[in-house]
């Protein structure tokens, strides 16, 4: 059994999508057997997403209430802190986190990116997982150009499974960068029909953050690639539907045929999350500007869930169908016909497209496989 650290950020922004996202890798490890711990910090001031009251602030107690009571689900509630802006540790002691860190076989930074690495500087070893493939080796070639420092770990992987192979254009920061997708826990996701007529769905955010540049060339976000798929309703008998935060063009989305819900309502909790997902036919979605227009080859954890929960997916492509089965249960598109035809090939076989997709999560995306090959990789699996 070793001890392995996940690094993430579960109280910042308490909300079901990102909850889910964290919790598989922490139900992930600990069903291989090992003793798992999840480390948290705010980042600066005004880091914590308060949903009572759909604030910013320094105020964690929301997010550290939430963490709390879910952990407990799985037995993991005296494993987890939160080190707030002001210094003070909840969850965990001071003294109890920083020896959990000084004593890991792994730390697995997944969403801090190195806040914790002076604490764990004795950690056997340490690994990040980057999540946005494409802006993190841009944003760090920025940095590296104006001779700052970027964050030193013993590896690097990214959810971008294109990410420095032959003939792509993202750089690397002078890093070796390995594939390895989210994974999911399927068992957390249970199989069963959805309501008659139900509409494929989604849940996003439209503007995540701001735009950033690299070498003259200027990134936006999912605003930008849903343009291409705005009048998908028009082209489809399925009904689509979008759960969405940020500032839309609710007018124009309207007018198109799409059904609109608030991201945040849908995802107040893990339960309404996944509540959301079962009630669903499947999911259409698009990416990241970034990840499309540098066929990074990213493959969305949401996207995982509801594959494991036996809903097909119909997402834009990135570069992931290199890697993972496509035309059966999940359909990678470029353009809006190429939409539409994956939809009506769904509906008109739905229950064996439902099959597939569970299927395909369960032997490519499950946590089993995906950590068990990385912990494999890495040479951890020892008693301690």
């Amino acid at each position: 059994m070793a001890r392995i650290v996940v690094a993430s950020w579960m109280v910042r922004y308490p909300l079901g999508g990102n909850l889910s996202w964290t919790l598989q890798w922490l139900v992930g490890f600990q069903r291989l057997g090992h003793e798992v711990f999840l480390v948290e910090k705010a980042d600066g001031p005004n880091s914590c997403w308060d949903p009572s009251r759909c604030v910013m602030g320094d105020d964690g107690s929301f997010g550290t209430h939430t963490v709390h009571d879910l952990l407990r689900r799985w037995g993991l509630d005296e494993r987890w802190c939160f080190k707030e802006i002001g210094g003070r540790y909840c969850g965990m002691s001071r003294q109890h986190a920083l020896e959990v860190l000084r004593t890991a076989d792994l730390l697995v930074d997944i969403g801090n990116h190195g806040a914790w690495l002076e604490e764990s500087s004795r950690a056997g070893l340490r690994i990040l997982v980057d999540g946005e493939p494409g802006a993190t080796q841009m944003k760090w070639e920025n940095k590296l150009a104006a001779g700052e420092a970027i964050p030193q770990f013993d590896h690097y992987f990214s959810n971008g499974a294109n990410v420095g192979c032959e003939g792509n254009s993202i750089p690397t920061a002078g890093q070796t960068w390995r594939p390895l997708f989210n994974p999911v826990v399927t068992d957390l996701f249970g199989r069963q029909e959805p309501p008659h007529e139900s509409a494929f769905t989604t849940v996003m955010n439209w503007q995540a953050h701001g735009k950033f540049s690299y070498r003259g060339t200027t990134y936006g976000q999912k605003d930008v690639e849903f343009q291409k798929f705005m009048k998908l309703p028009r082209h489809s008998s399925a009904r689509l539907e979008v759960a969405v935060a940020g500032r839309i063009p609710g007018d124009e989305l309207r007018e198109c045929g799409w059904q609109i819900r608030s991201a945040h309502e849908v995802t107040a909790s893990l339960d309404s999350y996944r509540d959301y997902i079962f009630a669903s036919q499947g999911e259409f979605s698009v990416a990241k500007e970034v990840y499309v227009a540098t066929n990074s080859g990213w493959f969305s954890d949401r996207s995982a869930a509801y594959l494991a929960s036996g809903r097909p997916v119909v997402l834009q492509e990135t570069g992931f169908s290199r890697h993972l089965p496509c035309g059966r249960g999940l359909f990678a598109v470029r353009s809006l016909e190429e939409a539409a035809a994956a939809l009506d090939e769904i509906t008109g076989d739905w229950a064996r497209h439902s099959a597939w997709a569970r299927e395909l999560a369960r032997e490519h995306l499950e946590a089993s496989v995906v950590l068990g090959r990385l912990l494999r990789d890495l040479g951890i699996g020892g008693t301690r």
